[in-house]
């Protein structure tokens, strides 16, 4: 089935660890890989499709998104690395940050730099018209913890990504769709659209697919984190007409312990 894929531009998804997600951006001849926790996985898919590394995009410094860089130079010493300009690497690359744009002219594309503080300090995001690889900051029905950044960070840079076209598809990098969802029908378990989205993602895990890319459109109407004022999750927590960064501040730290 992979072989298939060899035509025009496909974005895939490799899987790494747990539940990460390592996409792979290709035309066919050559690849860019996004936030390589573990280079074998991408080493193998690379040799499959018998793919040149080009370029590789980085969102963060966590380990489990860069655990692969100085593996993959090895065997591919031409790749361009972008990486975040307010964080620290021990790898060779070009520091970006809003504004910037990385240039991919082999596949016909521009990524927007996009700074997301919140998850970390100096996390960014790659937006090309319709796709967004957002790393830890927006998931499937969720949003990435704050292990640097404080909530009104996180809470203006899930803004700035509810701003994007809907039409926008969302490669974020983690499988956490399915207890994002049950965590999110606590809090709104009316919302025919978010029912519908569980039906939806469990027929895709059980038949071993991946719940993403996601649409913003399909986050603003079933992810809590960018409906802050809705009101039934206002109603569900009990705290009267609160501002939505206070709404936002006390959903992220009930899914700390969901």
């Amino acid at each position: 089935m992979i072989e298939s894929m060899q035509h025009k531009l496909q974005i895939i998804p490799i899987p790494a660890f747990k539940d990460n997600y390592i996409w792979l951006l290709h035309n066919g001849t050559k690849a860019v890989i996004v936030d390589p926790g573990d280079a074998a996985p991408v080493i193998a898919t690379l040799n499959q499709l018998s793919l040149s590394l080009s370029a590789i995009l980085v969102t963060h410094h966590h380990h489990d998104h860069i655990g692969g860089v100085s593996t993959l130079l090895k065997h591919y010493s031409n790749a361009a690395i972008y990486a975040p300009r307010y964080e620290n690497y021990n790898f060779k690359h070009h520091p970006v940050s809003e504004p910037n744009t990385v240039s991919l002219p082999e596949f016909g594309l521009d990524f927007s730099v996009i700074d997301l503080p919140g998850h970390t300090l100096g996390h960014i995001a790659y937006y090309s018209p319709d796709i967004l690889f957002c790393g830890d900051t927006l998931f499937g029905a969720g949003c990435g913890r704050l292990f640097e950044g404080t909530p009104e960070q996180m809470f203006n840079s899930l803004k700035k990504l509810a701003d994007l076209p809907p039409t926008t598809k969302v490669y974020c990098t983690h499988e956490y769709t399915l207890h994002n969802i049950n965590f999110a029908l606590f809090l709104e378990p009316n919302n025919t659209d978010l029912l519908q989205r569980k039906y939806d993602t469990e027929k895709l895990r059980h038949a071993s697919e991946p719940s993403l890319p996601s649409t913003l459109i399909l986050e603003l109407a079933t992810n809590p984190f960018l409906r802050c004022t809705n009101p039934e999750i206002l109603l569900s927590l009990q705290l009267g007409n609160i501002p939505p960064l206070e709404v936002f501040k006390t959903i992220r730290e009930m899914r700390n312990h969901y």
